[in-house]
């Protein structure tokens, strides 16, 4: 059972194994996470750009390790001392507020003996402003994991399954004219499906190119 503190994910996502799909994109970073008890210093950085899937990941590796989850953002007013020797994962670590490095750092202290720590961020710690020489060195010495953006061939699974949840059929050539003008995430994804639907429905109307074209200009137009 995964164990989740101070951080809230969307009870609509699912973020299970059997939900991950695996495509060139993330599939390194698939193998290294799923090997977790093999992590040099029983840690590692899971680094990718917003919409690649991290959240997921880290949700996967928590289901393995039945580690906790903790948002960085709120690290500095959690009890650390229970989680000694625990596996936790650490989310968004480019956003730790200045007040937390100390806590960072003792949390890195007191989980690696005989826990693991995995962190995610968008990028590597040298881009993440951090003062504490003790925490900067820690971090700069974890190994490394990237994930890239979604590539075609997650969107398109990603888009398939959505639609197929909601048991909306599309036609064929639906999928690839997304791909081609929405934004590269999977959060885009859901959004964007989410609304076809909602206008499908709204309008008494078939959700075809036409009306996808509508919808994208409404919620991604530059």
């Amino acid at each position: 059972m995964i164990r989740q503190l101070a951080f809230d994910l969307p009870s609509t996502a699912a973020m299970t194994r059997a939900d991950f799909f695996v495509s060139p994109s993330n599939a390194v970073a698939l193998q290294v996470v799923e090997g977790w008890q093999s992590w040099p210093g029983r840690k590692l950085l899971l680094i990718g750009p917003e919409g690649s899937g991290k959240t997921h990941l880290a949700r996967v590796w928590a289901g393995l390790a039945d580690a906790v989850i903790l948002d960085a953002r709120t690290l500095a007013d959690v009890d650390l001392a229970p989680l000694a020797g625990t596996p936790v994962a650490v989310e968004d670590a480019d956003h730790l507020p200045p007040a937390a490095e100390a806590a960072l750092f003792h949390l890195h202290n007191i989980v690696t003996p005989g826990g693991a720590l995995l962190l995610t961020a968008k990028a590597p710690p040298r881009d993440w402003g951090l003062a504490l020489p003790d925490l900067i060195s820690r971090m700069q010495a974890a190994p490394l994991a990237r994930l890239e953006a979604p590539d075609d061939a997650l969107l398109s699974a990603v888009l398939v399954k959505l639609f197929a949840d909601r048991q909306v059929a599309v036609p064929p050539n639906l999928i690839p004219y997304l791909i081609s003008r929405m934004p590269r995430s999977v959060g885009a994804a859901r959004t964007l499906v989410t609304a076809l639907d909602a206008r499908s429905l709204a309008g008494a109307r078939p959700i075809t190119r036409a009306l996808a074209g509508e919808v994208l200009d409404s919620h991604f137009a530059e």
